[in-house]
């Protein structure tokens, strides 16, 4: 399957559409699959994959990696449940609102979408609100 959705919690997930996000992120942006596998972890996992392959010795909302370089997509993408959880009371945003933000904000990643300078981290958020904006619908499943 080139798109594989893992859950290391115990935490429920709106798998299908997270699938679903992924999916029309990556068609509207002319991309697509060759493999993608999308874990939702915890804290700790997140730390030490942050720890290992980029010396950040902290835990992060998200964490991408990308093996191709063309427009089929090749890569995998991890995302902190407990951080997304933190982020939300942070911003004072629903937690599952928070989740299908940093799952389009990963997959901006994939594709190429870099936010290491302030005009790339503006025109991420603006990728990312134009994809929760489409689909009010898809928000308001995950927040029921």
């Amino acid at each position: 399957m080139p798109l594989q959705i893992f859950n290391t919690t115990r935490k429920e997930l709106p798998e299908e559409l997270l699938e679903r996000t992924v999916i029309d992120v990556l068609d509207s942006e002319g991309f697509g699959i060759e493999s993608i596998v999308a874990v939702y972890c915890g804290k700790k996992m997140i730390r030490k994959i942050n720890r290992e392959f980029l010396q950040h010795d902290y835990a992060t909302d998200t964490i991408t990696f990308r093996y191709s370089d063309n427009r089929e997509i090749d890569g995998e993408f991890y995302i902190s449940l407990d951080v997304i959880e933190e982020n939300a009371r942070r911003f004072e945003v629903d937690s599952r609102h928070e989740l299908l933000r940093v799952t389009i904000h990963s997959v901006l990643h994939l594709i190429g979408y870099d936010d290491q300078t302030v005009e790339g981290r503006l025109q991420m958020q603006q990728k990312e609100e134009f994809y929760l904006n489409r689909d009010r619908d898809a928000i308001n499943q995950i927040s029921s």
